[in-house]
């Protein structure tokens, strides 16, 4: 009769360990950041809730207001504006205009992306798109930029000193003289009539990503196991016995 035996051998077993840890490792990882994210977005909405959170002078922890509501008075600086390049609306090329915002009461600036325009007169001019004057409420969401280094596209300097590529909050903090603030404001209300779309997309919903991917890695543990098992398995051709092939016992 066929029997079945586990004989494991050294280096699958070492191997099959290894991998399976680093499976759990990654799945566990995975699920982590799905959790993290999942308490942010969820404390986001009750801030969301009580309303929107007033910046001062003081410096803020960037991370702490990540897509929060925020609320800043000042006045706008638009001497020390700028816009950034290839910002589409709709399928439309145009820009964001950035000015800088002079906190109440401090020294220290917020930029406010205010929104998107066109290229009324093609790429050759400018737009030119005035700042409210006096001291102005302005309320919106807080970004924090990440600034892109691409291998392939080294970074030139722009033709225009007023146009840029990208959002960047150190680079402007270098040319200034005052404190930034780490966040850029969205500034939110289509009602304000000065020409400009405000259309942000909210935080993308990344946490099914991570419990997807969270769930794959346990799947390929425990097919790697199964797989294991099943390799490590080996059949052994048994003897039959029989009546007739017993010994039997001569007598003298």
């Amino acid at each position: 009769m066929q029997e079945l035996r586990f004989r494991p051998r050294l280096i699958p077993t070492l191997a099959t360990a290894c991998l399976m840890g680093l499976f759990v490792y990654l799945g566990l990882w995975q699920a982590g950041k799905g959790e993290r994210l999942l308490a942010e977005r969820e404390l986001f909405a009750a801030r969301a809730r009580l309303g929107s959170l007033r910046v001062t002078g003081s410096l803020v922890e960037p991370e702490a207001l990540r897509d929060a509501p925020i609320a800043v008075r000042g006045r706008f600086e638009p001497e020390k504006g700028f816009f950034i390049d290839n910002r589409q609306e709709n399928g439309q090329p145009g820009l964001h205009v950035v000015t800088p915002l002079k906190i109440e009461d401090s020294e220290t600036r917020i930029l406010v992306n205010r929104g998107w325009v066109g290229w009324p007169h093609g790429r050759t001019t400018l737009p030119q798109v005035p700042a409210p004057e006096g001291v102005v409420e302005v309320s919106g969401i807080a970004s924090v930029p990440v600034v892109k280094n691409f291998l392939l596209m080294p970074m030139h300097a722009e033709a225009r000193t007023q146009l840029w590529m990208q959002m960047d909050i150190k680079r402007f903090s270098q040319q200034v003289p005052y404190a930034v603030q780490p966040v850029v404001l969205l500034q939110s209300g289509n009602e304000v009539h000065d020409g400009l779309i405000r259309n942000w997309q909210p935080p993308e919903d990344r946490v099914p990503m991570h419990q997807s991917y969270s769930l794959q890695w346990f799947g390929m543990a425990a097919a790697l196991l199964v797989f294991y098992g099943y390799a490590s398995v080996s059949v052994n051709e048994g003897t039959i016995i029989t009546r007739g092939s017993l010994p039997t016992k001569h007598e003298n």
